[in-house]
């Protein structure tokens, strides 16, 4: 069973950082590539940013592009989204998810986290 853990998510103002993990297992972390996806208030879940399961590619939204750096921490087999220059826009609940395939689209996913909070303050 493929589970993963999201935490870092807080309140933050407008210019900050936060950096947010997605902790997995063994198998996981070397078999699947990751991605991050947020759910802003009364919208639809959108792409951040994604990482093939070899760490050899990277993905990103452009909406993030610049501000957004997402990596593998392989002792730890952690993913981070290291997120600078926040802005209230970025607000929203953070998924990571897991594919056999990196993808921009949810429907690529087959496995997802909880969640976590960002706010973003003005």
């Amino acid at each position: 069973q493929v589970q993963l853990v999201e935490s870092g998510g807080g309140l933050v103002q407008a210019g900050g950082s936060l950096r947010l993990s997605c902790t997995t297992s063994g198998r996981t972390f070397s078999t699947y590539a990751i991605g991050w996806f947020r759910q802003p208030p009364g919208k639809e879940r959108e792409f951040v940013a994604a990482i093939s399961s070899s760490g050899g590619a990277t993905y990103y939204a452009d909406s993030v592009k610049g501000r957004f750096t997402i990596s593998k921490q392989y002792s730890r087999n952690t993913v981070y989204l290291q997120m600078n220059s926040l802005k209230p826009e970025d607000t929203s609940v953070y998924y990571c998810a897991a594919a056999s395939f990196v993808g921009g689209a949810d429907h690529d996913y087959d496995y997802w986290g909880q969640g976590t909070q960002v706010t973003v303050s003005s």
